[in-house]
């Protein structure tokens, strides 16, 4: 009688493992061929778009989200990386060297080394203040950073009050307001008629003089590192004021030579003089001739500061700057508009071989030789067309390309054709309050946002680095804007542009004359939502097939998009999509 039993359990015990294995396999077919497993997948996916730590995993879910494969949101980064800038990361740079503050300039992790994730806005986030009531005062809550209300309030930079941070317009050199600043340089510089269009502003605080230098047709782009006030370039941008996270280091600034009719430093503690004249060289290199530049602060008429003073003087002199007047603690000088002329000097400056092309500045060291005015084209204030007749007049450095004049010309008309059909058809608000800051990824001559002008807001024009090198064309048409490599992420805090407009991304992600990608779409478009405001608004044009894939990632991003023809009569079979950044929260 026990044998049977022995069976009876051996049989039990079978039926329970062949069930199992079955159940097994019937869930892998439910994962597998089913919507039932995609939640589980994508958790998996999301847990390693946070990891570094595997790139193979990295690029297949690249793969995945281009191919349209992932259908959920990428999830947000951790709350602590609201004001997170991939390149100006104090934790990864202070490790550098500080000699002439190389650790205080761009240093990008490479792609592998960044989280795909979605930057969150900060806790009580709320939809910027519009233009030009911003130039006034910004919600603290967006910006909860009273770091330098508490240090700079005294010097009227700004304060808190209730729940806005405001700007009584101050800085630390003209602490009584940049107005009455601003009157004291007209009366040796020609502040209106339009002489004098764009300016540099170097170590900008909180940007009011460039703020107060709108009023006067003045396009100021003011620039300043991540330091120890953190967020007065964030301020400036929430502002709505043209301003750039940079830092005077090692390298040249990502500007073309002569791009600038005006350079200003009001305390920016530049030292001019230093390491044989260097940085006065590079600020050389950017003034146009005839232009202005006024420091005001140390080491000018300063206590204590004699040295650096006469050292100072000594390299304009050597340059041949006129100088126009000492005044307190200021002093403004103006560049010779003939040819370079170099006095005897204890710096051993000399003039730049023609071999060197000044316009190349993306991530190149700072060079201790003067540009010739004449090469590719540069010309004096004076001679250049005053504002806004410069706009749309084809400059002469427009001449070293081929047909350049008529490529100018063309550009500006096809560029004043598609932003009418932007606004009339595809009812992107540009022209209203709810667009102040704007950003053209692939600004080639600046048409679009020549095209711009009379609506209320600036253009960062973006000249990829690896493109024709227009960005002087660009300068001499009265507009501003930067040198940049798409492969990388762009100086600038979150949630900064209200506006980004790019036609054919796809090309920003591909080496110069190959069909291959040197970077990631996703990365590319994660870069922009980055960058873009909630409820924001991004205009991207390519062909059929690339706006195709870029739905697919926009969808992911959580961005509402729309796909568009062209405008009527334009050559070729592109698509415009035009997406809405949501406005989330953690």
């Amino acid at each position: 009688m026990a044998q049977p039993n022995r069976n009876a359990r051996q049989w039990k015990f079978l039926d329970i493992f062949t069930a199992m294995f079955f159940s097994l396999v019937l869930l892998f077919f439910l994962l597998v061929f089913t919507p039932f497993g995609d939640p589980l997948a994508d958790s998996g996916r999301q847990a390693l778009l946070l990891s570094t730590s595997d790139p193979k995993q990295r690029h297949r879910f690249v793969s995945l989200v281009e191919l349209g494969e992932h259908r959920q949101p990428i999830d947000p980064c951790p709350p602590d990386s609201v004001d997170h800038m991939p390149c100006e990361d104090p934790k990864r740079n202070s490790q550098l060297s500080r000699y002439m503050n190389f650790y205080r300039e761009r240093h990008c992790p490479l792609p592998d080394e960044m989280p795909l994730c979605l930057i969150p806005p900060p806790l009580g986030y709320k939809i910027p203040i519009q233009w030009p009531e911003s130039l006034h005062k910004v919600w603290h809550s967006n910006m909860p950073h009273n770091k330098i209300a508490t240090r700079k309030g005294h010097q009227g930079w700004m304060k808190e009050e209730g729940p806005y941070f405001i700007f009584p317009g101050g800085g630390t050199m003209f602490p009584d307001g940049a107005l009455p600043y601003i009157d004291k340089l007209r009366r040796f510089m020609p502040i209106k008629g339009g002489i004098i269009r764009t300016a540099l502003d170097m170590g900008c605080g909180v940007a009011s003089f460039g703020g107060s230098l709108l009023a006067e047709g003045i396009l100021t782009l003011s620039f300043a590192p991540r330091d120890s006030h953190k967020a007065q370039i964030q301020f400036a941008l929430e502002r709505g004021i043209p301003a750039f996270v940079l830092m005077f280091g090692t390298r040249r600034l990502p500007f073309p030579a002569f791009a600038f009719d005006f350079i200003h430093c009001s305390r920016c503690l530049i030292p001019f003089a230093a390491y044989n004249a260097t940085y006065f060289i590079e600020v050389d290199r950017l003034l146009r001739p005839g232009g202005f530049l006024v420091i005001s602060g140390p080491p000018v008429q300063w206590p204590k500061k004699e040295k650096e003073w006469e050292e100072l003087q000594a390299v304009a002199r050597a340059l041949c700057y006129e100088l126009i007047i000492v005044e307190g603690n200021t002093v403004i000088w103006k560049k010779p508009d003939r040819d370079p002329c170099l006095n005897p000097n204890e710096f051993r400056i000399g003039l730049c071989d023609e071999s060197d092309d000044p316009n190349v500045a993306w991530h190149v060291n700072l060079k201790r030789c003067v540009t010739p005015s004449f090469i590719n084209g540069g010309y004096a204030i004076g001679k250049i067309p005053g504002w806004p007749e410069r706009l749309l007049r084809a400059p002469s450095r427009a001449l070293i390309m081929n047909n350049g004049i008529d490529l100018f010309q063309a550009d500006t008309r096809r560029w004043a054709t598609r932003v009418a059909y932007y606004k009339n058809t595809l009812k992107v608000k540009l022209g209203t309050p709810a667009i102040r800051n704007v950003m053209d990824m692939n600004a080639f001559f600046g048409g679009f946002a020549a095209a711009l002008e009379t609506d209320p807001v600036w253009v960062m024009n973006v000249v990829p680095a690896r493109k024709p090198l227009t960005l002087d064309i660009i300068y001499d048409r009265g507009l501003i804007g930067v040198y940049h490599d798409w492969c990388e992420p762009f100086s600038t805090y979150p949630r900064t542009y209200d506006l980004i407009h790019v036609a054919s991304i796809d090309s920003l992600t591909k080496l110069p004359g190959s069909r291959n990608s040197s970077c990631s779409l996703v990365d590319l478009m994660a870069e922009i939502d980055r960058m873009l405001r909630p409820e924001g608004t991004a205009v991207i044009q390519d062909s059929p097939g690339v706006i195709k894939k870029v739905a697919r990632i926009a969808h992911v991003l959580r961005w509402v998009t729309t796909i568009n023809n062209k405008e009527p009569k334009s050559p070729g079979r592109g698509k415009i999509l035009v997406a809405a950044k949501t406005f989330w929260h953690l």
